[in-house]
């Protein structure tokens, strides 16, 4: 089977769109979707910076949504003609998996990051015949069709837009799950918020549609000024005693707080934000070594590294696209969309703060 998708070849070139080729169809247990849209996410871009852990060449893209359109056997619970939002890779029977906490599957960087399944490795490669890296997150994504296990498939309302439901699979999930599943907010509990992209305005708008007062913190005023219309109370990151401010403004500390930016600044300001017991969780991977202020983890405060929003797809993604239809969610007002082949202007809008979730079209 031959279709498109963006290759990156190198660590420093820019993605090209070409012919690939699929070499059998799925295997037991796996499901061929025709992808409708897959979202652009940091960690793809930070493929470029992985210093060669990453296997390239590859096919990347990791918040892929589309139509089943061949099953590979009679037990994927999935079938032809299914709305599926597809989402990370998870082994599914080590203790973490059998726990219901797939994102802390004992094998989730070999499946997601450095390889994907190795059973079937050999059989995506390009118009030269030559390998391609396996499945990016169980999905490589960033193409017109997607082989992937259908255990990291969850299947969606045919009624919604399913070309601009597949950051619901990473993104948004990892926000709005660590509000919801991780934090477990409810009415007057109190967040605050540092980095509004994708994942700290999901985030936003969690903690929104579950009662908590939220502050956002963020350089950018256009993204502040969403954060504020989702329900935050706006500052600017270079506020002077930005803790203090948020104290304030919080009856004397928030809750919780959740730190996108991976800044060690910004982390100590989170935590100098937090009341007593106060709990920081960090989703962003902090690449440098991360000094704490004196007295900053006093006081029973506490922080945590959290990955995929502790999500189980199969039952948050559900739950937010009930939220967006009950208006409580507005994930779509944070997209834009590129055809598959303008890619590289996506990347270019991303990085530079212009888009918020670039979303691709096959």
């Amino acid at each position: 089977m031959r279709f498109g998708a963006a290759v990156l070849r190198s660590y420093e070139s820019p993605f090209a769109v070409e012919e690939v080729t699929l070499n059998g169809g799925p295997a037991d247990g796996e499901i061929l979707v025709r992808i409708a849209g897959c979202g652009m996410c940091r960690t793809d871009l930070a493929v470029r910076h992985s210093a060669g852990r990453s296997p390239l060449p590859a096919v990347l893209g990791h918040e892929g949504a589309g139509v089943v359109v061949e099953t590979g056997g009679a037990h994927t619970g999935l079938s032809c003609g299914d709305h599926v939002v597809l989402s990370f890779d998870s082994c599914g029977h080590c203790r973490n998996c059998l726990d219901a906490a797939p994102a802390h599957c004992d094998s989730f960087a070999s499946l997601n990051l450095f390889g994907g399944r190795e059973e079937n490795a050999a059989r995506f490669v390009d118009s030269a015949g030559r390998a391609l890296a396996p499945r990016w997150f169980g999905q490589s994504s960033f193409a017109e069709y997607a082989v992937v296990a259908a255990r990291n498939a969850v299947r969606a309302d045919p009624s919604l837009p399913i070309e601009l439901l597949g950051p619901l699979g990473c993104g948004f999930l990892t926000g709005a799950g660590a509000v919801l599943n991780s934090f477990g907010t409810g009415p007057g509990d109190t967040l605050a918020v540092f980095g509004a992209g994708a994942v700290g305005l999901s985030a936003v708008m969690a903690a929104t549609a579950s009662g908590a007062v939220t502050v956002a913190v963020d350089r950018h005023p256009g993204r502040l000024a969403l954060a504020e219309r989702f329900g935050a109370i706006p500052l600017h990151a270079a506020s002077a005693g930005l803790p203090g401010r948020i104290r304030q403004l919080t009856d004397g500390g928030t809750q919780y707080a959740l730190d996108t930016t991976a800044s060690p600044r910004l982390i100590n300001d989170a935590l100098r934000a937090l009341r007593p017991t106060g709990h920081l969780g960090l989703v962003a991977r902090v690449r440098t070594p991360l000094p704490l202020e004196p007295g900053a983890l006093d006081r029973g405060r506490r922080i945590s590294h959290i990955c995929e929003g502790d999500a189980v797809p199969g039952l948050l993604i559900p739950r937010l696209t009930g939220l967006w239809k009950a208006g409580r969610f507005p994930f779509d007002e944070l997209i834009r969309t590129y055809p598959l082949a303008d890619i590289n202007e996506a990347e270019r809008d991303c990085e530079a703060g212009r888009v918020v979730k670039p979303v691709l079209l096959p």
